[in-house]
């Protein structure tokens, strides 16, 4: 994981623990899963989107538009 041992995460985790406090943890843990579930959900909102348009968008009218440029 990114060049990190077991001890450097220890570490880590503990100044974490020593800044935020034991009653904080929980909060922050849940908003960084609440962030990334919804980084996930934009992504493939995304990609659908982008497929869509390739899908709606045809070869013969990519040509005509390049023709009436």
């Amino acid at each position: 994981m990114m060049g990190l041992g077991w001890f450097e995460l220890v570490v880590i985790f503990l100044i974490v623990l020593i800044v935020f406090g034991a009653g904080r943890l929980p909060e922050i843990g849940s908003g960084l899963g609440k962030g990334i579930m919804n980084f996930k959900k934009s992504l493939s909102e995304t990609e659908k989107a982008l497929k869509e348009g390739a899908a709606e968008t045809k070869p013969e009218d990519v040509k005509e538009k390049e023709k009436s440029s």
